[in-house]
């Protein structure tokens, strides 16, 4: 006889974070827009970003709690599906500028009275797919041909079709996030290096070849390019040094007057680190970060499903990883990438899907386990010190 019964109710931890980057980032991006917002209205209102950032934020909790109640499981039997259409996506979205004749980069997909960025929906149904592969093949990962090298395709093709939009840097973090699930599931090392060293190869050839990016990782380089390339990672510095320990006040930033541009969305961690300083505003910001992962760590401990454990790692690592390469560019410790800080920046479909993540991490956190039922041992996925080379 089997009895599903739940021993622990959702992550409340994890939610409490979340409730406060929520509320913290709409203050801090009040904070950082409303001179933009004020010029941008021709004087008519200082809170023109602000309500589409209120927006996007009760869509993103929409998203969160029907994800809270819809069992994560559910997810693997269409995570083929949701792969295919990320897929089609992608392609829809360049194809629809290249007809058009559109120069800008082909990241938005627009939908009547909304556009999405497809992007951010090829990230997180890479992770569901790869959750689900993962689970389906168990330790024949550490099998180059029949386990790792479809996975390593497959990852490698999406990433292909984010470069082309043009977006690299998000192409890398789907490539970092996507590495690090497969490192988790017990593949080789050696295997993982390889494909590492391939695609460090491939990059160069991409970066050199486009000059707005060879320009960025050049000016990294140069302390002395202020006024061009590099005048945005300098500015963001500039506030940093000006906040110090304790900031210059909520409200008080001079960099967002136009010194420093995108300050609501790219660089919001400059902007919170000169109002507030290090102590009160980008510590325990990172700190809360830092936290999220330890609690994504915690969920897929005491989750004895493989699909769940791989999918809360995915899904912590995408999140961490992108709050802190948001903050190591603004720190100068990374190139200029402009990707936002989730829960912080302004943003939509980016918003909505962190969110959506957070709605199924949360629902893993559940843990259900069943009375009369066999314990299935994992201890593959515990990072052994013997893992195979």
């Amino acid at each position: 006889m089997r009895l599903n019964i739940t021993i622990q109710q959702y992550d409340k931890p994890l939610l409490f974070t979340i409730l406060f980057l929520s509320a913290f980032g709409t203050i801090m991006l009040y904070s950082a827009s409303w001179n933009e917002s004020y010029i941008r209205s021709g004087g008519l209102t200082e809170s023109l970003f602000l309500e589409g950032h209120l927006k996007r934020v009760a869509l993103g909790f929409l998203g969160l709690f029907a994800f809270l109640i819809i069992d994560y499981r559910n997810l693997k039997p269409i995570a083929p599906y949701l792969l295919t259409i990320s897929f089609f996506l992608l392609i829809i979205t360049k194809g629809y500028y290249l007809v058009k004749g559109i120069n800008s980069p082909a990241r938005w997909l627009h939908l009547g009275v909304f556009s999405i960025q497809t992007s951010d929906i090829a990230r997180l149904s890479l992770i569901i797919f790869l959750a689900y592969y993962l689970d389906e093949i168990k330790m024949q990962i550490k099998n180059l041909y029949n386990g790792f090298l479809p996975c390593i395709i497959i990852m490698g093709i999406m990433m292909a079709f984010i470069v082309i939009q043009p977006d690299f840097s998000t192409a890398f973090m789907v490539g970092a996030i996507g590495m690090t699930i497969i490192f988790i599931s017990g593949a080789k090392l050696s295997h993982i290096g390889f494909s590492i060293l391939v695609g460090i190869l491939m990059g160069i050839p991409i970066i050199y070849f486009k000059p707005y990016r060879l320009a960025r990782i050049l000016s990294w380089f140069d302390e002395t390019d202020i006024q061009t390339n590099g005048y945005q990672a300098h500015q963001a510095l500039i506030a940093l040094g000006n906040g110090g320990f304790f900031g210059v006040g909520l409200g008080n930033s001079t960099e967002k007057n136009h010194l420093l541009p995108t300050p609501h969305t790219d660089f919001i961690f400059s902007i919170i680190g000169e109002e507030l300083g290090l102590l009160v505003g980008t510590l325990p910001l990172l700190i809360a970060f830092i936290f999220i992962f330890y609690r994504g760590i915690k969920i897929s401990q005491k989750c004895t499903d493989p699909f769940g454990i791989f999918l809360a790692i995915g899904i912590c690592t995408n999140i961490v990883l992108y709050g802190f390469v948001n903050a190591a560019v603004a720190t100068g410790l990374f190139p200029v990438t402009g990707l936002p800080m989730p829960m912080i920046s302004y943003g939509g479909s980016g918003m909505l899907v962190n969110m959506i993540m957070v709605g199924i991490l949360l629902n893993i956190s559940q843990a259900k386990r069943s009375i009369g039922s066999r314990p299935v041992s994992y201890t593959h996925l515990t990072l052994p010190t013997n893992r195979e080379v």
